[in-house]
C-alpha cells in the first residue's frame, strides 16, 4: 500500500484530453531468442501491433518487464530483437515512447545502467558503438491526468509491495539465473511469481483494489500477466496482461476519451492465409466512468 502511494507521489504526469491516444503493454519479457525466450512466439504479433499503433498516432507505454534481465544479459537481448528496436526507436524519436521498469528490468531505475546499455549500442553489422535510445529516462509510474476533469489514473508495473519481486528482487533474480531460466524451457515457473501462484496473484490484486478504494482512483497494472477490465460493480482495477501468452498478446488502449482491452494474435483469414488480427475484448468505456472522485 505504501509503495503504491510513493509511486503515485513521484509519478511522471501525462496530461490527456479526449483526443489523446496511448497504448499500454507490459510483461513482454524480451529474451535472447533461445528456448527460454517466452517473447519469441509472439514477436510477429507484437511487431504488427506496434506498426498499427505507430500509423494511428498512439504513444507506446511499456509498463515494466519489457526485457527479461533476470535471465539474460542485455547485449544478447539487443542482438535478438533488432526488428523490435527499429520500431521502438521510431516512437522514441517522435517523443511517443514511455519506458517504465518492473521487477524483471529493475536495472532501468539506475541512470548509469540506462546510459551504458540503452543510450548507445553496437551496430550488428559494423560492430561500432552508436546512438540507440539516446536520452531515454525510464520511470516507475505514470499518472494520466485529464486536462478538463482533473481525473487521475495511476499506471505502475504492479510489483510494488510484492516482497520477493520488490524488496527481495536480487535474491529472486539469482534463483532465476541459476535455476528457473532453464525450467522455463519446459513450461515451469517460479512459485514466488504471481503468474504461476493463483493464491499469491489474488492477494496482490486484493491489495490493488484496497488501494483504489482508499485513494478513489483508477489503477492500471501489469505484473500478474492476467488481463483485467472491471465490470460495472467492481473497483476500477485494470491489467494490461502480457505478451507471453501461448498464442496472443494483450494491451490497453486509451483513445478518444475511452479505455479498451484488446487482443492481438495470428489467425487465418477467409483464404486460409495467416495474418495478425486485433480484437476488442472489453470496452471501449468512457474514462469518466471510472472517475471515483468526481462521480461521488
Amino acid at each position: 500500500m505504501t509503495r503504491l502511494t510513493e509511486a503515485y507521489r513521484d509519478a511522471r504526469v501525462e496530461l490527456i484530453d479526449d483526443t489523446s491516444r496511448y497504448v499500454i503493454m507490459s510483461d513482454c519479457h524480451r529474451g535472447d531468442g533461445s528456448k527460454s525466450d517466452e517473447f519469441l512466439k509472439n514477436k510477429n504479433s507484437f511487431t504488427a501491433a506496434l506498426d498499427h499503433y505507430w500509423k494511428n498516432g498512439f504513444t507506446y507505454v511499456e509498463a515494466g518487464d519489457g526485457d527479461e534481465l533476470w535471465e539474460h544479459d542485455f547485449k544478447h537481448i539487443v542482438r535478438a530483437n533488432r526488428a523490435v528496436w527499429e520500431q521502438l526507436l521510431q516512437f522514441h524519436g517522435a517523443g511517443r515512447l514511455i519506458r517504465m521498469w518492473g521487477n524483471h528490468d529493475l536495472d532501468l531505475r539506475d541512470p548509469r545502467f540506462v546510459r551504458q546499455h540503452l543510450w548507445t549500442a553496437k551496430d550488428a553489422e559494423t560492430g561500432e558503438v552508436g546512438p540507440f535510445f539516446d536520452g531515454l529516462e525510464p520511470v516507475e509510474a505514470v499518472v494520466f491526468r485529464h486536462r478538463t476533469t482533473g481525473q487521475d489514473i495511476l499506471l505502475v508495473h504492479g510489483h510494488q509491495g510484492d516482497f520477493p519481486n520488490d524488496q527481495g528482487w536480487r535474491f529472486s533474480r539469482l534463483m532465476m539465473r541459476v535455476f528457473w531460466r532453464y525450467a522455463h524451457a519446459f513450461g515451469f515457473h517460479s512459485p514466488t511469481s504471481p503468474v504461476a501462484n493463483a493464491e499469491k496473484r489474488h492477494k496482490v490484486e486484493r491489495n490493488y483494489v484496497k488501494w483504489i478504494r482508499q485513494n478513489r482512483m483508477a489503477l492500471i497494472c501489469g505484473h500478474t500477466h492476467r488481463e483485467r477490465f472491471p465490470r460495472e460493480d467492481e473497483m476500477p482495477y485494470f491489467n494490461s496482461g502480457s505478451c507471453v501468452y501461448p498464442s496472443h498478446i494483450t494491451a490497453l488502449e486509451i483513445a478518444d476519451g475511452t479505455i479498451a482491452l484488446v487482443r492481438w494474435r495470428v489467425d487465418p483469414n477467409e483464404d486460409a492465409i495467416l495474418q495478425v488480427t486485433r480484437r476488442v475484448v472489453k470496452g471501449p468505456e468512457p474514462l469518466s466512468t471510472f472517475d471515483l472522485r468526481n462521480s461521488g
